[in-house]
């Protein structure tokens, strides 16, 4: 299966890893539809083929626990730097901020202008800049555990191993009382 939407791969990215998690075939395709010509795209109704899914357990090794995510150590956070850095209301959540200790690796920063993804050695330096150069230690989280899953398709793609999710995301950890930071204010 190839999954796409119209944001780069951005959000088509969680289907694809929680299929692949599962032990299915999927793939995201880079640039998601913008990158097929409107001309060449055809719309008709067509009635699928009946198909077989065959359910699994959900692999333990390949999430984070909250406990896991504020312990520290290569914990990626995926969401836009306004929202990380935390200055003002959260639009979603009941406080602003980030995990202590998180870094901020923004998935939609992957992409290059016409949404698909950067050349590998710029990807690389996006999650060397946060201090993961092996993904196997790599927490990875955001608003609502979507476009963490990106970061973690992304990270894979760059050769940097796989990581794991934390699927309650900030939405889940900022409806706790554990702690929550905040970044430095520009000077």
């Amino acid at each position: 299966m190839v999954a796409y939407d119209d944001a780069g791969g951005v959000m088509a990215a969680r289907l694809v890893w929680m299929l692949r998690t599962t032990g299915h075939d999927a793939a995201l395709l880079d640039g998601g539809i913008d990158a097929f010509p409107a001309a060449s795209l055809e719309t008709r109704c067509v009635t699928p083929d009946s198909a077989q899914f065959t359910p699994v357990p959900w692999p333990r090794e390949s999430l984070a626990t909250i406990d896991e995510a504020a312990s520290g150590g290569a914990v990626v956070d995926a969401r836009d730097r306004t929202r990380f850095d935390g200055h003002g209301p959260d639009p979603v959540d009941p406080r602003s901020g980030h995990i202590p200790g998180a870094h901020n690796v923004p998935a939609r920063e992957h992409l290059a202008t016409d949404k698909t993804l950067q050349p590998i050695k710029q990807l690389r330096q996006h999650f060397e800049a946060a201090g993961v150069t092996d993904a196997s230690d790599m927490i990875s989280y955001c608003g609502s555990g979507v476009t963490a899953c990106h970061n973690l398709l992304v990270a894979e793609f760059a050769g940097l191993g796989r990581g794991r999710l934390f699927p309650g995301s900030w939405s889940q950890y900022a409806h706790t009382d554990r702690p929550a930071e905040t970044s430095p204010l520009p000077n």
